[in-house]
């Protein structure tokens, strides 16, 4: 189809001049809207403004300018019906072969601070979004422009063809539009189903912030994989992304080497970065089936990594392995020397020597991932049968001054601030948690079982596989100690010291088992469930 007269009609003007220019230099005819075509005019172009074109003037303040028959009946009609021509012609309506057209900054508007009702009503786009229907409705004739970022393309389509956009083009144009539309509508609807009621009643005024969960709650995500398979072969699975790539997230991963990211990969791959960004100093974090299996801070990288080894080497092998720094060719050649075999190796960037030896290792996917420590999804989702949970995220870090010792024992300096790293690496341990560590290092950690004892015994005994001591260690838990046979097992192994958020209908005899041991206990009045 060959592209004679277009329409432009943009808010974000990125590219456009260019594109008009691409355009006219093809012999199309150009349309325009107020701004746009002002813009278009000034730079020497050819343009036909909308209320010349249609007779009737742009009105009610720009409200309605393109709702008009020669619009869409220039959009609309279906070129392979006679009938549908012959209107147009009866009625000297010229066809409108491709529009171009984004819509008033709605987000940009409700971003504001301030920003009343009444403004975002006036930032709803009417005529915009009916123009972007109708042409994606009517693709077999017409194509729909809403992304700058086509614009080239199209040009160089258009140069290759003697003006024309091939079908398969105009329709990948309308599932774009029909998605922009949609996303456009969503934006709109969480917005307004956020508000409190009453607020209509002082359009003027200030719109009090909307709830994080509106009402009617729409979700757009971009496919990015179509993954092997899910959790298991006979699964079905795919990767979706948000709209707006949120920086540090995992979602944001370039693939340096390796075979396919599979879903289990991701979804640890996702544990594994978030605990280990949520570190300062130099980090090392190895998970294993959604848990982690070692964790450590230390000097450097590579001292972080030998310790987190340390805690667990049976379950290390085949995990995910996360960095918070530069890799190098010495946390590299460590992995070597322990014939470590990891399923993901990631990290905010490696050195050119660390590349070339990882390059040896086909099958490992490596992934850079921006480092931005404190950015988390704004929301977390989870399918249920016929529904969806939703909560904001785990985001409690506890620190020295908001602490409440509540034993005889008071904790020193070094054990606060293991107690502090530990109930950090807790946060990501599925409950019920139950992390022992020493020394800015995990010793043993007990993760998912039905009652918190079970946890504690299988930490120990994880640690005593390890061949780690937990003599002088601290200890944290996720939650609560329902009862004191949880202390008595972690004071039997040699924990020293304690940290859980309290809050036990039992906590006087959880104390009491606590000063009876002559370990001391904090508590920080925040728990950590992970499901």
């Amino acid at each position: 189809m060959t592209i004679k007269q277009a329409l432009i009609s943009v808010s974000d003007k990125t590219g456009v001049l260019e594109f008009a220019q691409g355009l006219v230099a093809q012999g199309v005819k150009l349309l325009s809207t107020g701004g746009t075509a002002k813009m278009l005019r000034d730079a020497g172009l050819a343009v036909t403004e909308i209320g010349d074109y249609t007779g009737f003037p742009e009105m009610l303040d720009g409200r309605v300018k393109t709702l008009h028959p020669k619009v869409h009946g220039g959009i609309l009609a279906r070129r392979d019906l006679p009938e549908h021509m012959a209107t147009l012609a009866a009625h000297g309506i010229p066809t409108i072969d491709l529009v171009c057209v984004n819509l008033y900054p709605f987000a940009a508007t409700i971003a504001k601070p301030g920003v009343t009702l009444a403004d975002a009503i006036e930032n709803i786009d009417i005529g915009g979004p009916a123009m972007v229907r109708s042409a994606a409705k009517n693709y077999a004739g017409v194509a729909i422009v809403t992304d700058p970022a086509d614009y080239p393309r199209l040009l160089a389509e258009m140069n290759a063809n003697g003006g024309a956009l091939t079908l398969a083009t105009r329709f990948h144009l309308a599932r774009k539009a029909f998605t922009h539309t949609a996303r456009y509508d969503g934006m709109i609807a969480n917005w307004l189903t956020g508000l409190e009621d009453g607020v209509e009643a002082q359009p003027n005024i200030a719109a009090p912030a909307p709830s994080i969960f509106p009402a009617r709650l729409q979700l757009a995500f971009d496919r990015g994989e179509i993954l092997r398979y899910g959790e298991n072969a006979h699964q079905s699975a795919a990767f979706y992304r948000d709209t707006v790539a949120l920086p540090g997230s995992i979602a944001s991963y370039t693939q340096l080497q390796g075979k396919e990211l599979s879903y289990n990969n991701i979804a640890d791959s996702d544990a594994a970065w978030e605990c280990v960004k949520s570190f300062a100093g130099p980090a090392c974090v190895i998970v294993k089936h959604a848990n982690p299996c070692g964790v450590a801070v230390e000097g450097t990288l590579l001292r972080a990594y030998e310790k987190a080894f340390l805690t667990d080497p049976t379950s290390a092998f085949g995990g995910i392995l996360a960095f918070n720094g530069e890799v190098g060719i010495d946390v590299v050649q460590a992995m070597s020397e322990r014939k470590h075999f990891v399923e993901v190796l990631i990290a905010p960037a490696f050195t050119a020597e660390a590349r070339a030896a990882l390059a040896a290792k086909q099958n490992l996917r490596v992934l850079e991932v921006p480092l931005a420590a404190r950015d988390q999804n704004k929301l977390e989702l989870k399918r249920v049968g016929g529904g969806l949970l939703v909560q904001t995220p785990d985001d409690f870090t506890a620190e020295i001054s908001s602490l409440k010792v509540v034993t005889k024992v008071q904790p020193t300096l070094p054990q606060l601030e293991d107690l502090l790293f530990a109930e950090r690496v807790a946060k990501f341990v599925k409950s019920n948690a139950i992390v022992f560590c020493g020394g800015g290092m995990t010793l043993g950690i007990g993760a998912g079982q039905m009652s918190r004892v079970d946890s504690t015994r299988i930490a120990t005994f994880k640690a005593q596989n390890a061949g780690l001591s937990l003599a002088g260690s601290v200890v944290a838990s996720d939650a609560f100690f329902p009862f004191r046979d949880g202390v008595d097992v972690l004071a039997e192994a040699g924990a020293a010291a304690v940290i859980q958020p309290g809050g036990s209908m039992r906590d006087e005899e959880v104390i009491a088992a606590a000063d009876e041991h002559g370990i001391a206990m904090v508590f920080t009045g925040t728990r950590h469930f992970r499901h």
